[in-house]
């Protein structure tokens, strides 16, 4: 099987202060405090547990 790495892109994302619904790609998904919204590169957003944003994000310094 081959292995692939993700392309680098950068990404816009706040993390919010109250609990949400947000409409994604997959239909509504709930952010709960403390999640962050990410804005994808298409426009769309989706929110992200703290734990698993840390994992995969690093913050760009410009």
């Amino acid at each position: 099987m081959a292995k692939y790495r993700k392309k680098p892109v950068i990404i816009e994302a706040y993390q919010t202060d109250k609990e949400m619904d947000i409409e994604t790609l997959e239909g509504v998904m709930h952010a709960s405090v403390g999640d962050y919204i990410i804005t994808g590169v298409n426009g769309e957003q989706y929110p992200c547990k703290p734990d698993i944003f840390e994992k995969i994000y690093e913050k760009v310094i410009e």
